[in-house]
């Protein structure tokens, strides 16, 4: 899990957004307004299988949205233009 939001970090470096994939880690990427204080304006929170489906390309941004795995609130908090992390056929 840390690999897979590393590899968001690096693609995506900044403090805007937070992505919590509980219980396992969270982190703050995509550039804006870093965010320093009490409960982020934008955050992606989503269980561990979901993230590895979205990271791998197995599931869609708006497919998770829509059935609910994703939940994300604030105006940055899309990251379907970031997704997948890992190319095609990666193992």
């Amino acid at each position: 899990m840390k690999y897979l939001l590393g590899l968001l970090t690096e693609k995506a470096p900044g403090k805007s957004v937070e992505v919590r994939i509980p219980p396992y880690a969270a982190v703050q990427c995509v550039e804006g307004v870093r965010h320093t204080r009490g409960t982020p304006p934008n955050v992606v929170e989503t269980d561990a299988r979901t993230f590895v489906r979205l990271a791998t390309g197995a599931t869609g941004w708006a497919e998770a949205v829509a059935d609910g795995s994703v939940h994300a609130t604030g105006t940055r908090a899309d990251l379907s233009g970031l997704l997948p992390l890992l190319p095609p056929g990666a193992p």
